[in-house]
């Protein structure tokens, strides 16, 4: 079998697995639901009953994780017992399937976040719907007889919470019989109907960090008898950065970036006690496994300068998602079978992180940025604000490169 275009020519065959129209609807308004039903990192309960109800109702047999939320599904191992292990080498495709703590801000919206103060802003609604969709795609063919190789669906929890949901689904067995990996991220900087791809690092890691100052206060009209941990606090918030930058590779594009400054109630009082939070990224793996010692010893030297003690939680996150040659070349001819070529499109590396990367530390895959953004549509909602939404024209592209990619790499 070798991948065709989705119109094909005369005389050669073009892979099956397209979406039809009935699927595609139903699909779209599971969508929608996981949208306005969001749930938090270890809290899908809802969503992964909703997940393990459709899949049974196709005939397969979905698994929870063992940690209660999140499930694998395999389709075509042959057997009706479900085992995760000791079959055979098959290849799996990712799902994350948490939201965000935010507010949905969407305002014309008929399918908005019902929860107060959480919303599918990132886009793992998609995400989770194409696998699913893949998987019912996939589950119709093996009853064909036209699946020539086991496919697992791995619907993973708690990918906003670092060090991520990652480590709970491969520690559950999501990985076991698996020899390669794939997944989606949408991306409204890509159109809808588009994926980019680059192989190599694709995301950055990613840690985080929580900073307490603290020192003996006292009036703003006597600092010398003070520790001035105002001016400590800010010293540390734009000298650390700068001071860390000088210690690496520049071309490790290690950023540290603060997102909360806290200390003081009065404008004549001295506080004893300043706190500040913020991440960790950086481009290159190397630099990311220094990155502890250089960032804790940059703190602690501009503390001391103003003699506030230092007490630092640094909490180790993720390394980046490095994408594979093979899995990248799997991941492109699926598209060019779907969609042609001009529908794969070279992309950057982002600064965000991704715990699929841990997955990869275990076997070889490749993620894709999926587009979403309407074609020809200026304004770009970005990940992780309340406003975001996309072109649901992206599930179809989604699942069809997923069942392409299935088909392929049977035959490799």
């Amino acid at each position: 079998m070798s991948p065709k275009s989705e119109a094909g020519t005369p005389g050669e065959s073009v892979l099956p697995g397209t979406l039809p129209d009935a699927l595609r609807a139903e699909l779209v308004a599971f969508r929608r639901d996981l949208h306005m039903h969001p749930e938090l990192g270890n809290q899908e309960f809802r969503t992964t009953a909703a997940i393990k109800e459709r899949l049974e109702r196709a005939g397969l047999r979905p698994r929870v994780l063992p940690i209660g939320t999140g499930l694998v599904c395999d389709i075509g191992t042959g057997t009706d017992s479900g085992q995760w292990s000791g079959g055979p080498r098959m290849l799996a495709l990712r799902a994350d399937i948490d939201a965000l703590p935010i507010p949905d801000t969407k305002t014309d919206c008929a399918y908005r976040s019902q929860v107060p103060d959480r919303a599918h802003a990132c886009g793992h609604d998609v995400h989770t719907t194409v696998v699913l969709g893949t998987g019912l795609v996939l589950a119709a063919l093996h009853e064909q007889g036209l699946l020539p190789r086991p496919v697992r669906l791995v619907f993973q929890p708690a990918e906003e919470v670092l060090p991520g949901g990652a480590a709970d689904a491969i520690e559950g067995g999501a990985l076991d019989g698996v020899r390669r990996i794939l997944a989606v991220h949408c991306d409204p900087r890509v159109d809808a109907g588009k994926i980019g791809l680059r192989v190599g690092p694709i995301t950055s890691a990613c840690d985080r960090m929580e900073i307490a100052l603290n020192g003996p206060g006292g009036h703003t009209a006597r600092p010398h008898l003070t520790t001035d941990l105002v001016t400590a606090a800010a010293r540390v918030a734009t000298d650390v950065p700068s001071l860390v930058a000088r210690r690496v590779d520049s071309r490790s594009g290690l950023a540290l970036t603060w997102g909360r400054i806290e200390s003081g109630h009065a404008p004549n009082v001295i506080p004893q006690h300043a706190e500040l939070a913020g991440t960790v990224r950086c481009l290159d793996l190397d630099a990311w496994r220094q990155a502890p010692d250089l960032v804790m010893g940059a703190i602690d030297e501009i503390a001391n300068l103003y003699r506030a003690k230092s007490e630092i939680t640094y909490v180790r996150g993720v390394p980046p998602v490095v994408n594979e040659v093979t899995s990248t070349e799997l991941l492109q001819a699926a598209m060019v079978a779907r969609r042609g070529t001009d529908a794969v499109e070279p992309t950057e590396q982002s600064l965000g992180g991704e715990d699929f990367s841990w997955y990869l530390e275990h076997v070889p895959g490749a993620m894709a940025r999926l587009g979403v953004r309407p074609p020809g549509e200026r304004t770009v909602r970005d990940l992780h604000q309340g406003d975001f939404d996309v072109d649901e024209h992206a599930i179809t592209v989604g699942v069809e490169m997923f069942t392409a990619a299935a088909l392929i790499d049977a035959v490799q």
